[in-house]
């Protein structure tokens, strides 16, 4: 008797233990279920009705706050609007959240953004984490001279020619292995480097160029010239996996650059 009552127990527990197991497993499938909801990204999208766009809101002419609008404004921003509006059919619904170089992917991986348009080159390492868009704006590192300097390209810089960069940077590796002869002057920061280059310290001035062209707007003595000798091409990004939002955001890439709106989007912020 005693022998039956402890076999019934050893059997009883063993099956609390397999439905303890497949509730854990059902909660699991469930749980994976509710965060994807079956809807891709852009049918997410369309859904809420709004593109939640990560842009730069301290990088002159690409996504910089007006200060007295209280708005972020740059070509960054109106690419964003005008592929917005071609998405969605308006052009004003959109969201715009700052982001850093550093917040920007774990913010578009936790879903506090849609997508990336915030001078963001497309890397191998990049390409991991995001999904990236065609190139939208070809970047590159330049050099800035002042108007009617006898430098028109890196060609012409010689043992004579000083030319400024920032210190650490990879502008700075790269102008010595392009130009070797050239003298290298390197300053701390940006605001350093193009100060030097007013008074007259330096020859050019090497960087990026959308960092170059924050520059020339500032002060109209100085220009790009040469063109760009590295490749950094930007590109929007999107949370990995969103295939239907990136085709979307091409799409509307190849309209705005056939329909003209790009070049006069261009034109208007990087017009140097």
């Amino acid at each position: 008797m005693m022998k039956n009552k402890k076999l019934f127990t050893f059997m009883f527990l063993l099956v609390l233990s397999v439905f303890a197991l497949a509730a854990c497993g059902g909660g699991e499938e469930s749980k994976g279920s509710s965060t994807d909801g079956g809807k891709s990204t852009l049918e997410a999208i369309k859904e809420k009705d709004k593109i939640v766009w990560g842009v730069k809101n301290d990088t002159k002419l690409f996504g910089l706050m007006n200060p007295s609008t209280n708005e972020v404004e740059g070509f960054d921003i109106d690419i964003a609007k005008a592929i917005t509006g071609i998405i969605l059919g308006d052009e004003s619904k959109v969201e715009f959240k700052e982001v850093t170089s550093k917040t920007r992917i774990p913010m578009l991986n936790n879903g506090e953004i849609d997508g990336i348009i915030a001078t963001m080159t497309i890397t191998e390492d990049r390409k991991k984490e995001v999904d990236f868009s065609d190139v939208y704006f070809e970047a590159g590192q330049s050099l800035l001279v002042k108007k009617g300097s006898s430098i028109t390209g890196i060609e012409d810089l010689t043992s004579d020619s000083k030319v400024i960069a920032v210190k650490g940077s990879t502008s700075s590796n790269n102008i010595r292995e392009k130009a070797p002869d050239a003298q290298v002057l390197e300053f701390e920061n940006y605001a350093e480097a193009f100060t030097a280059l007013k008074a007259g310290q330096g020859d050019a001035l090497t960087t990026d160029n959308s960092i170059l062209y924050g520059m020339a707007s500032d002060d109209n003595n100085f220009e790009l010239v040469g063109g760009i000798f590295t490749d950094e091409p930007y590109g929007i990004a999107a949370k990995k996996g969103s295939d239907d939002f990136v085709k979307a955001i091409n799409d509307a890439l190849a309209e705005l650059k056939s329909s003209g709106k790009y070049d006069e989007i261009y034109k208007k912020w990087i017009n140097y």
